[in-house]
This record gives structure tokens, sequence and C-alpha cells, in this order.
């Protein structure tokens, strides 16, 4: 053990563990939901402490020595090392300033190791005035969460893409292929199972450019501001240094927020990022609900499509299987809305120049990222791209539906064809038999009409066919 202490006192700490005095404390304090924070912030925030190492060295405020031992500890964090070292709870009072000392504290023990020194021995190096030099965790851990949040959505963004291009294959798959619409979860009009399936890549088309747009302000960081956004204890040199050191080592671009006080004070963009999340996610549950919907069955469901095999449904029912690829989407995309509501009220609680409740704020809408993206991509691979269509139970339905009949609107009007409808119900008989049988319109005029390319594409409905058999000489019997 060695002891280590704070103005609150002393405490003991395990000699291998990098943390110091004020993690424990914070382990002690906050035993709230056993969630660690993840892989990509404890990078991120290396990224940070290595940026503000480097930017203090090129203002001549940090001794070299000390300066090249913190970017060397920080480095190896950011290459994958010492990670359990980071403990605290991801709900925590304190705006995240545990989180800033266990970093602070992880960097320095190392940075001791590697100059040859004891940790703990902060006479040396410290965590207060080295590591978190020029620094306050009100700017620090948000411009951290800024780097993880653009690492996370990138990554989302890239699955939504590759979503919206699995599904677009399957529209072409599927372009000739039939099947009924619905509307009310009634007998709608002919749709083509293409036309459905390029309708769900537009809604993950839509929902990466909407992360996008929202996304890009991340990189828009307070670093520089300290405590309040005024920037006290940080040279001027140094708040530029710092933020072109981030973009350096992340190799992405990243910039100074215009007004650092506005920027340490309001969280109103993470709601917007947030909300952009909640939006996609609504468009994601539609899509496998109308999946399960479509794929229900095999004998006595819709059965219009075949979803693959993933694992037995059931306990006790032989040979069921279970849609639990959109089940599992489904379920994330609810997390994702309700983090939007704990990360709105976050937003809302903030008070004067800081908004204290960002450490729940920002671990709901880095979870979200990270699952959505994760979920996304198993729903790609074990379901999306090996869905089949069940071509002739599609026709099927379409054949024996009572929904065609609006396509006879034009040729023999709303009242003619409702009373066609009404008999069909009433007699279990297919239209197109009654139609034959009242001679509303010829056999061929018939198949034109209802010709399933001529129903599901805009501006055609059979009037080129028919005039085309009129020009031919066709006895109509059309009574428009």
């Amino acid at each position: 053990m060695r002891k280590e202490k704070d103005f609150l006192g002393e405490i003991e700490i395990p000699d291998e563990m990098y943390y110091g005095v004020q993690t424990t404390r914070a382990l002690t304090n906050f035993p709230i939901t056993g969630l660690k924070i993840y892989p990509e912030l404890i990078v991120a925030l290396a990224t940070v402490k290595c940026a503000a190492a480097m930017a203090n060295m090129s203002t001549g405020r940090m001794d070299k020595k000390i300066g090249d031992a913190l970017v060397a500890a920080a480095k190896e964090v950011m290459e994958g090392k010492l990670h359990d070292q980071f403990v605290t709870d991801v709900i925590q009072g304190g705006a995240g300033t545990s989180i800033n000392m266990n970093t602070n504290e992880v960097l320095t023990n190392r940075a001791l190791e590697i100059i040859g020194e004891k940790r703990g021995n902060y006479s040396i190096i410290s965590p207060n005035d080295h590591a978190n030099m020029a620094q306050s965790t009100n700017d620090a851990f948000p411009s951290a969460v800024h780097v993880a949040l653009v690492d996370l959505g990138e990554k989302l963004i890239e699955e939504l893409e590759l979503l919206h291009d699995a599904f677009m294959v399957k529209a072409k798959e599927f372009h000739t292929i039939i099947k009924m619409g619905r509307t009310h979860l009634q007998d709608a009009i002919p749709i083509t199972l293409g036309q459905e399936f390029a309708t769900y890549a537009k809604v993950a088309a839509r929902g990466a450019a909407r992360i996008k747009y929202s996304l890009d302000k991340m990189h828009y960081l307070n670093m520089g501001g300290t405590a309040v956004g005024t920037g006290l204890n940080a040279e001027a040199e140094y708040v530029v240094n710092v933020v072109k050191a981030i973009s350096e080592l992340t190799g992405k671009p990243y910039y100074n927020a215009p007004d650092l006080i506005d920027a340490t004070q309001h969280t109103d963009e993470v709601a917007e990022l947030s909300s952009m999340l909640k939006a996609t996610a609504f468009g994601l549950i539609k899509i496998c609900n109308d999946l399960r919907l479509m794929a229900s069955g095999p004998k006595c469901g819709f059965y219009e499509i075949k979803l693959p095999a993933r694992q037995p449904g059931s306990s006790i029912m032989p040979g069921k299987v279970n849609p639990v690829m959109p089940e599992s989407l489904n379920q994330t995309c609810y997390r994702v809305i309700g983090n939007d509501l704990t990360t709105s009220l976050a937003v809302e609680n903030g008070q004067m120049e800081l908004n204290v409740m960002e450490p729940v704020m920002y671990y709901s809408l880095m979870e979200s990222m990270k699952i959505l993206a994760n979920t996304i991509r198993n729903f790609r691979n074990l379901c999306v791209v090996g869905i089949e269509a069940n071509e002739e139970h599609c026709a099927e339905l379409v054949h024996n539906s009572f929904g065609i009949m609006t396509a006879m609107l034009p040729h023999i009007g709303y009242s003619t064809s409702s009373m066609v409808v009404k008999e069909a119900v009433a007699s279990d008989r297919p239209v197109k038999e009654l139609i034959m049988e009242k001679g509303l319109v010829t056999e061929a005029e018939m198949n034109i009409i209802l010709d399933p390319i001529n129903m599901t594409t805009p501006g055609i409905s059979g009037k080129e066919g028919i005039e085309e058999l009129r020009a031919k000489g066709h006895d109509c019997k059309s009574k428009c």
C-alpha cells in the first residue's frame, strides 16, 4: 500500500493501482451503476491530456521532461493500455471531476514510472499542477466527450450507410415482385416489394444525414475555456495550440468554439444530436415492425418474406423460429429513445456557468451511438442480407384481394366499384370474376387495367393499354 492525501485527508491505495486518492474517493461516493466509461472516452481523455501537455510545452510553461513523460503516458493509454485503471462510475456528482481526476492520476503515476520515480510522488509530477495544467474539468471533460462522440458517431453513420446499401440490393432484387399494400393494416392497393425496401433504404440514408449534420458541431471544443469559459490560467497561445494538437493526434479537424463561455455553459447541441438519434430510431422501429409483420406465419400470417432463421424460437413449441434480429433492433431503439429523455432532462437542468449533469448526459448519448451501431451491424449481416421473398404467396394475396378494385375507378367509377367489392365480400368471390360477370369491361381490358406493373407505376393506371386496344378496333365496354 501507499499513502496519498488531498486537502480532505489521507487514504491508503494499493501499490499496483495507477489511480490515486481522488479516484478512490469517487469509488466510495458513487457505487451506482457498476458501469465503467467506454474505451472511446478513455482514449479521448488521454488524447486531450496529451494535447494539453504538448501545448503547455509549446508555451514554455511545462518542463519538457515532465511534459514528455505525460505525453508518453497518454499515448500508451491511447493505444489501449491501462484502461482497467479507469474505474469511476458513469454516473457521478461533480460534473465529471472524478473522471477527469481519474485520468490525471493514471497519467501522472505512469509518467512518474517513465522517469524512474515511484507512483504517488506528486511533488515531482502532480495530477493537478501538471496533468491538469491550464485546464478544468469543465473544458477537458466535455472536449474529450466531443472527441469520443465524433468517433462513435462516424461508426454509426457508416453502419447506417451500409444498411442503406443492403436495403437497396434487396430493392433491386425484389423490384418485380408484386405484393398487397396495406393501410390501417387492411388491404389497400398493390405495391412491389422492391418499392417497400427502397423506402427502407431512404430511412437509413436520412438517419445518416441528420446525424452527420448534428455531429459536425461536435468538432468545436471549449478547450482552453477552463472553469467557466473565460480562460483563466490558460495562455492565449495555449488555447489555440491545444486544439491544433487534438486535431494532429486524431487526424480529424477540431476547432476552438467561437465563444468559450457559451460552449462551457450550454449543451443544447447535445440535445440536438440526441434528438437526431431518436428520430432515426423511430424510422428503424417502423422498418422492423414491417419486417416482422411481412414475415409472420408461416401458416397463419402474411408470410410474404422469409427472414433468416437465427435460432430456435421457443423452449416449448417445436420448430418455431422468431424474428429475433428485428426484435433486438427494436429494443435497442427503445433504449435510444429513453436515453434521449435522460439527455433532455440533463440538458434542461444546467444552471448559470455550467451544466453539472454532463456525466449522465454524455454517457446516455455515447451509449445510444454505440449500441445502435452494434445492433444495426448485426441486423444487416444476420437479417437483411438474407431476406427472401415468398413471391408466389405475394401474388396469390394480390389476386384474391379486393384492393385491386381501386385501379378500376377511372374506368367504371367509385360507386360501381364499391358495389362490386361489397358483393365480393358477401359472396366470397373474386372481384375479377364479378367484373366479368357484370360485363363492366372486357377480359382484355381488365387484364390491362389490373396489370401489376400498371398498378404500381404512377401515371399509367392502364389508360395507355386501353387506348391501344381501342385503336385496334376492340369493342370497349368501359362505362367511363
